[in-house]
């Protein structure tokens, strides 16, 4: 079996569907007797370009080993599925398990975030 990296772009309006897409193609994959290595959900972020007139979409990213036949329902259910915009699938040389850049930067955000607050709220109780 080979491993890949699946990058998915939802359209905004579905956002709400994604984690039951998600469990829906998890479950492609592992009954065709592959693993999903990584999962992340990216969140809304703006488009590089709009498509259809929608410039914010919902971003999702696996990485998963199976084999070709899993690959191609895979990829036969994105491109009929109107929720999912757009898709890239790429090949990869081996397993991707550690976190990517965009969580751990969307994780760095959340602590400088925390210590803002924080920084605050003991400036407003020695006032």
């Amino acid at each position: 079996m080979r491993h890949y990296e699946v990058t998915l772009i939802v359209h905004p309006d579905q956002s709400s569907q994604v984690t039951t897409m998600i469990e829906k193609y998890k479950e492609l994959i592992t009954t065709g007797g592959g693993i999903v290595h990584r999962e992340e959900d990216w969140g809304r972020k703006h488009l590089a370009y709009p498509i259809n007139k929608i410039y914010k979409a919902h971003y999702l990213m696996m990485n998963i080993e199976c084999d070709k036949d899993t690959l191609d329902k895979l990829n036969y259910n994105f491109r009929f599925n109107d929720a999912i915009l757009r898709n890239l699938i790429i090949s990869r040389p081996e397993a991707i398990t550690e976190p990517s850049i965009m969580v751990t930067e969307a994780e760095k955000d959340k602590v400088k975030d925390q210590g803002k607050e924080k920084a605050t709220a003991e400036d407003s109780d020695q006032n």
